[in-house]
């Protein structure tokens, strides 16, 4: 018996077309799947990479902050002394957390007597943001004073060791005492006028 050989058609040859295009698709997707994996490790990587710098970095950002604390700390009562503000007594890293009233706040460094307080932020990097928090940190001060029947005039002051000359212009304007390294101590800047009271 003779075979016969089929007659190709026009389907056949779409047929293999499309077959072709598949292979070509099935190729190309598991390329875009190893680059794809590829650049997810690649990710993870620099995400984790990132982290660990962010950790040294924040690390680092604290210490600074600290040797700017160690520094001032010692001597700040006599600073203000020398600008006629007699305070007997400094605390530092006071919280106030009313829950009742819903006053939260942290103090760096707080300096009082019996009629006047004085609240000092410390950053390394002093902005004009930070400037705004302590301002608004003195307003909480004030609130959660007259709360609990605390009648003392609030001041504000501002230390950092890298203050740009426009933060300083700003906090002065706003009536902020400006603490800053000058050699191996500091300097306080007083605000122009009198300085604000809370």
């Amino acid at each position: 018996m003779e075979k016969t050989q089929l007659q190709p058609t026009p389907y056949d040859d779409i047929f293999n077309k499309v077959w072709a295009t598949l292979d070509e698709i099935s190729i190309k997707q598991k390329e875009i799947d190893r680059i794809m994996e590829k650049n997810a490790l690649a990710q993870e990587k620099n995400a984790r990479e990132m982290e660990e710098y962010n950790k040294r970095f924040g690390a680092l950002t604290n210490r600074l902050g600290e040797v700017v604390e160690y520094m001032i700390a010692p001597n700040l009562l006599d600073k203000f002394r020398s600008l006629g503000f007699i305070f007997l007594k400094a605390s530092k890293y006071i919280q106030i957390s009313d829950q009742e009233n819903n006053i939260f706040l942290e103090i760096d460094f707080l300096l009082e007597n019996g009629e006047k307080a004085m609240l000092v932020e410390v950053k390394t990097n002093l902005n004009n943001g930070y400037i705004n928090d302590h301002i608004e940190r003195l307003e909480k001060m004030r609130k959660y004073s007259d709360l609990h029947g605390d009648k003392r005039t609030f001041l504000g002051a501002v230390a950092g060791v890298a203050i740009a000359p426009n933060v300083i212009d700003y906090a002065l304007s706003k009536g902020l005492f400006v603490v800053e390294p000058s050699g191996e101590t500091f300097n306080i800047t007083s605000p122009r006028g009198k300085p604000k009271e809370w």
